[in-house]
């Protein structure tokens, strides 16, 4: 059994679609007969955006521009508008703020249930189920969708693989005279691309991570950076430093931060909470560093180190830096 229509709410980062909503729509591919997109964004890239999209699914990209709304406002309500016309099955959003905030926002408009922090979507007869994980990840249990469609789900990047499919450039359909009431009033009044240098952490193959086993700030360039930098890799970090401000939240690897699956997943001096192993236990290979030698993290370790990072890195960054 497959759904006759699924609908994505598509992201991009500045020109391009966000990794998490070509995953989507990959699966999408695999439940539904007719995959869509809604997109809130500048009208200025819509249509590269929507070659991109064509190619991994979407026969059709409704395009609203936010102007100088948030995207979630004007998201929510376009697709509120969008949804009696065009009657989807399945709506699915990646579980990011702009995301968040539209889904929220439908489900208000719509008086429908949602489910969040999906990690899996499987259809079984007429029944529509998504996959979560519960207890910080060490459960995953599947809810099933009741009452009137469209269901309404958030699921957490990196839960399918992104596939391309082949097909051509979806047809833009701009949607226009989006009335969010009040809501719209708030303003975006600047908007920042952060600095980075490498790749970003959620696409990386290769994360290099850093704990509270670091000892302090001043540790974090000269260990983690550097070493992801050798290795062609992005730079993360554990909750614990993030709420320490040892290094900003864009970095933080977790249930509440962000999840990577890398070829390679380092971490140092992480002790392995279970919100920071939901973010990362996903890595193909995983190499723990760390001087507990009871810490959880070597639970998961592919390959586990029991010594002080202070001691251990410097030598591998140094091994590394006589090789290249």
């Amino acid at each position: 059994m497959v759904l006759s229509k699924v609908w994505v709410y598509a992201e991009a980062d500045e020109s391009a679609p966000t990794s998490a909503t070509l995953e989507l729509l990959s699966k999408a591919r695999e439940i539904g007969d007719t995959v869509e997109a809604v997109y809130a964004g500048a009208g200025a890239g819509v249509d590269d955006i929507a070659a991109t999209l064509g190619e991994y699914g979407a026969t059709t990209v409704y395009a609203v521009s936010p102007g100088e709304s948030l995207s979630g406002v004007i998201g929510g309500e376009a697709l509120a508008g969008l949804v009696g016309e065009h009657q989807p099955d399945l709506i699915l959003f990646a579980q990011t703020y702009d995301g968040r905030d539209a889904l929220g926002r439908l489900s208000a408009r719509l008086d429908r249930p949602v489910i969040t922090n999906g990690a899996a979507v499987t259809l079984e007869g007429d029944a529509v189920r998504i996959g979560c994980a519960i207890f910080g990840g060490n459960t995953l249990v599947d809810t099933e969708f009741k009452g009137e469609k469209p269901f309404l789900s958030a699921i957490r990047p990196k839960s399918f693989p992104a596939e391309p499919g082949g097909g051509g450039a979806a047809s833009v359909v701009r949607v226009d005279d989006v009335d969010a009431g009040r809501a719209a009033e708030a303003k975006v009044l600047e908007h920042h691309v952060e600095e980075q240098e490498g790749p970003n952490l959620e696409d990386a193959t290769v994360v290099v991570s850093g704990g509270r086993g670091l000892g302090g700030a001043e540790h974090y360039e000269p260990l983690v950076d550097e070493l992801a930098k050798l290795l062609g890799g992005a730079s993360g970090a554990s909750r614990a430093i993030v709420d320490a401000g040892w290094v900003p939240y864009a970095k933080q690897v977790g249930q509440t931060g962000k999840t990577v699956k890398p070829k390679v997943y380092v971490a140092l001096g992480i002790s392995g909470a279970t919100q920071h192993l939901v973010g990362m236990k996903g890595s193909d290979n995983i190499i723990a560093i760390n001087k507990d030698g009871e810490a959880p993290i070597f639970g998961v370790a592919d390959l586990g180190v029991v010594g002080d990072v202070h001691k251990v890195v410097p030598k591998l960054i140094e091994a590394l830096k006589a090789k290249s």
